[in-house]
């Protein structure tokens, strides 16, 4: 079903910097429900100036007590990727830059369709993971990729740069939906985490600013 864009632009202002390589910055997201989930959108903008072919960059993960639940990663190719406990999605894109991107990934258990979209564009859906449930009692964190519960990190594969507008639904969002996202336009409210609202505590020199 499709939901109306509304512009919210105190939300475009919010954002997370990471100035440098660490092994102890993250930021810790409390997400408004239990990361209980058989389809999702997860959506975010991020900018870095690590350059391609450098190495492997976290830019989202979710962890419970045993397992990596639900990660996005850029590969040291240039590829972007989906992690869901224990299997990974690749995805070629062009070569992204510096400059900022919007990333969005749609996922479902039913058919396993998997679907990743930079800056508003798709690229071919893969079937992965079908039958699969992503499951609750974990953590959501940005900046790190945690080898056990929140700990072990590894600054070689922290991120640096910005991110913002982290926004997740617990369905997959119609196509028309993100390529409007990928412009600026805010759909409210993403029910599982939303930027606009989300809680966000900050862990070693990471920054969060909020422009008015």
């Amino acid at each position: 079903m499709f939901v109306a864009a509304i512009l919210l632009p105190d939300v475009k202002g919010r954002s997370l910097v990471f100035p440098e390589e660490t092994s102890n910055s993250f930021v810790d997201l409390t997400p408004a429900k239990p990361l209980s989930l058989n389809a999702f959108t997860l959506c975010l903008r991020f900018a870095t100036e690590l350059p391609e072919g450098g190495r492997d960059t976290v830019l989202f993960h979710y962890r419970t007590q045993n397992v990596d639940e639900l990660n996005v990663w850029r590969m040291i190719d240039g590829r972007l990727a989906l992690y869901l406990s224990g299997s990974w999605a690749y995805f070629a894109v062009p070569d992204m830059g510096p400059l900022e991107n919007h990333v969005c990934v749609a996922w479902e258990s039913l058919t396993g369709r998997t679907t990743l979209y930079l800056n508003g564009r798709s690229a071919a859906s893969q079937i992965f993971k079908k039958g699969h449930r992503v499951q609750p009692g974990g953590r959501v964190i940005l900046g790190q990729d945690a080898d056990t519960f929140i700990r072990n990190f590894d600054a070689d594969q922290s991120f640096v740069g910005e991110i913002f507008e982290v926004n997740l639904w617990d369905r997959v969002l119609p196509p028309d939906a993100i390529q409007q996202l990928s412009t600026g336009k805010c759909f409210s409210y993403a029910n599982v985490i939303d930027w606009a609202t989300v809680k966000l505590t900050l862990y070693g020199n990471a920054v969060e600013f909020q422009e008015s």
